[in-house]
């Protein structure tokens, strides 16, 4: 954290540095000459001025004030700049593919460069060949993505983490505004931690526990997971990445053990999982969006549940190591061209593109009753004094004839607030309302919990939460299109698990909501 702190302390020093040397001094005036504003030009972004004056930063409505000074910008030859730091994962794929499908979209032609270190721009042009716009991207880590942020030398961060209550504390101090409001990120596109090993390996499964104790160095040998007498080679990306940091934070800690010394890092995706798949000792941690040739493991529990990663399971969050790909964005003005591609890529045009670029995108999916085949039989299997065979019935009875969305709700550790994900699935639900996709349907919120207690008062909490979740799509949305659809909400409790009850992991899979369509 001391060094995280120092990059930051410098990065702001460097802006100071640079803000100082380029800001200009200009004069708005309103036609009448009333009002006039005199101070350092911030920012244009082809609509309003952003302008340092004695007042404090003010923000301007071009189209109402005319400008004087050397600092004024040409309004005719005007550019967007926009700029993109952080994640090298989203940077390479992700976000040239959207860029590409928001320019085919608007009409506008693209011209990629290089720049040093890696980095790169799109040129956005008009048929005509005049430039609108140019989306600069800096390709590091999310780390770094945060720390140009607050130093103001970025627009957007790509993240493949939540802003943490330290960056957090250094944005609001740097005049970003509060970044943990819904307005300042968005997910963009879903994608998942899985552990991966060469296709040589014998072992295809794994306990969360025991990757925990592979990857803290408390296991060492395949041996121990039913593999040869051989030492484990372990792999994961940059320590500062937001790969790591989210498998540290989801899976190490909850284990209260660290990442051990022992393990290589790559500075790419590409290259760990290269290297592992040509190691038939080597395991590593990559996303599911880049696996190559390697091969994902399962993951297992002590009661003989399985998680597999696949599309389905990443956007219904059954699988438990999901990872959201974050745009996180300050709270300023950024240019219409900027506002525009982020309102693209919620649309549905962009989740084609992301499913297309190997992401997973996060349009909603219908899953029938009859392919919930595994889901029953491991009910069946779990069911025993708590959960009766009447109760299974009326599960199935009542959810006959209805689909349950891959749009589910999940929740913090120990917490009742809803994770990232589900934070955006309120949303995502609540825009998919006001445009009447369910006009005439029955929404049937359906809470489920773990097996951690009673039944009848983990069925009491499961319902709880099914309310709550209704609530916040309900209030998302505009009040009028909320009376087109017929909602409902009702709990099973523990009768219908997702994996094992005997470690953290699995009761947090187990307390979900679900939306049943009919």
């Amino acid at each position: 954290m001391v060094n995280f702190r120092a990059a930051v302390c410098a990065a702001l020093l460097l802006f100071v540095t640079a803000h100082s040397g380029r800001a200009q001094d200009v004069t708005l005036s309103s036609p009448d000459g009333v009002v006039e504003i005199s101070g350092n030009l911030l920012g244009f972004d082809g609509e309003f001025y952003r302008v340092e004056t004695k007042f404090g930063e003010l923000t301007l409505d071009g189209s109402g004030v005319s400008c004087e000074g050397p600092g004024c910008p040409s309004l005719s030859d005007f550019v967007a700049e926009v700029t993109l730091s952080g994640s090298a994962q989203m940077a390479e794929v992700l976000l040239p593919a959207l860029i590409e499908g928001f320019a085919l979209r608007n009409g506008y032609k693209t011209q990629r460069e290089s720049l040093p270190d890696g980095n790169f721009e799109y040129l956005l042009v008009q048929r005509a060949g005049r430039p609108v716009a140019r989306f600069s991207f800096l390709v590091s880590t999310t780390d770094v993505g945060f720390a140009d942020l607050i130093a103001q030398q970025a627009d957007i961060v790509m993240a493949l983490r939540e802003m943490r209550p330290t960056e957090q504390t250094l944005a609001r101090a740097a005049g970003l505004g509060d970044m943990t409001v819904a307005q300042r990120s968005r997910i963009v596109a879903l994608d998942a931690m899985v552990p991966v090993v060469s296709p040589e390996n014998p072992v295809t499964r794994i306990s969360i526990p025991d990757l925990a104790a592979v990857f803290s160095g408390a296991i060492t040998n395949w041996q121990t997971l039913g593999g040869p007498d051989a030492p484990i080679s372990v792999h994961m990306p940059l320590a500062n990445s937001g790969l790591t940091q989210g498998f540290a934070d989801r899976v190490l800690a909850a284990s209260g053990v660290q990442l051990t010394q022992d393990l290589r890092y790559h500075e790419r995706g590409a290259a760990l999982v290269r290297r592992v798949a040509t190691d038939p000792f080597a395991i590593g941690i990559s996303s599911f969006s880049n696996v190559g040739s390697t091969r994902m493991l399962t993951l297992t529990g002590g009661c003989g549940f399985s998680l597999r990663a696949n599309r389905r399971g990443i956007k219904t969050e059954d699988y438990p190591l999901t990872a959201p790909m974050f745009l996180y964005l300050p709270q300023r003005r950024l240019a219409k061209v900027a506002r525009d591609f982020l309102a693209y890529v919620r649309g549905p045009g962009a989740q084609i593109v992301i499913r297309r670029a190997g992401f997973v995108d996060q349009a909603p999916e219908h899953i029938s009753m009859n392919a919930q085949g595994d889901r029953l039989s491991n009910a069946i299997l779990a069911a025993g004094p708590e959960v009766e065979l009447a109760e299974l019935q009326r599960l199935v009875r009542r959810l006959t004839g209805f689909r349950r969305l891959t749009t589910s709700f999940r929740f913090e550790a120990g917490s009742a607030r809803p994770d990232a994900q589900s934070r955006s699935n309120v949303e995502q639900l609540a825009r998919a309302l006001e445009t009447g996709l369910y006009d005439g349907k029955v929404l049937n919120f359906v809470g489920f919990s773990d097996g951690d207690g009673a039944a009848a008062g983990n069925r009491s909490i499961a319902l709880k939460r099914a309310e709550s979740v209704r609530d916040a799509v309900l209030a998302t949305a505009e009040p009028g299109s909320v009376a087109r659809v017929s909602v409902q909400v009702d709990a099973f409790g523990e009768a219908l698990p997702m994996a094992c009850d005997d470690s953290g992991w699995g009761r947090q899979v187990n307390r979900r909501v679900e939306v049943w369509v009919q």
